[in-house]
């Protein structure tokens, strides 16, 4: 069967994987049969027993998610190198309090001699030339919310 991992703890050692079935399994790290812990979104294989998930792995075939993650970053860091002094890009990956935070800056920051807007550009630029790989963009800015570089 294949679904997406809804969660998971590494502390607890354990998830959740909606079935492309529309039910819930729940699922122990220790069923998880790839070296990476599983990542919130990924697509996965599992065998279904009862309410529970084993032999999980990510689902073969499944460029479909990585390009739609791949797309997210390069939207994104082409919205932070063109238009991040006003937080397009924060807004973009769901940070709003960072994006106000940046429109704020570049704003307020225009009446003394454009300071803040300039140092806010260049912080946004800065992030939008940070390449990541698909998995640390993942656990960066999705998994881990991570709102600042």
């Amino acid at each position: 069967m294949k679904g997406r991992v809804l969660n998971y703890s590494i502390q607890e050692n354990s998830g959740v994987i909606s079935g492309d079935d529309g039910e819930r399994y729940a699922f122990a790290g220790t069923e998880w049969k790839e070296t990476e812990p599983p990542l919130r979104g990924a697509y996965v294989d599992f065998e279904a027993q009862g309410a529970d998930a084993v032999e999980i792995s990510r689902a073969l075939g499944t460029s479909a998610g990585t390009a739609s993650r791949n797309k997210e970053k390069i939207v994104a860091g082409v919205f932070a190198i063109t238009l991040g002094g006003l937080g397009i890009h924060k807004f973009y990956l769901g940070y709003k309090t960072a994006g106000i935070i940046h429109i704020l800056i570049f704003f307020i920051g225009m009446i003394p001699f454009f300071i803040g807007t300039i140092v806010i550009s260049v912080i946004a630029i800065i992030e939008g030339i940070i390449i990541k790989s698909d998995e640390e963009f993942e656990y960066t800015y999705v998994v881990n919310k991570k709102e600042w570089f």
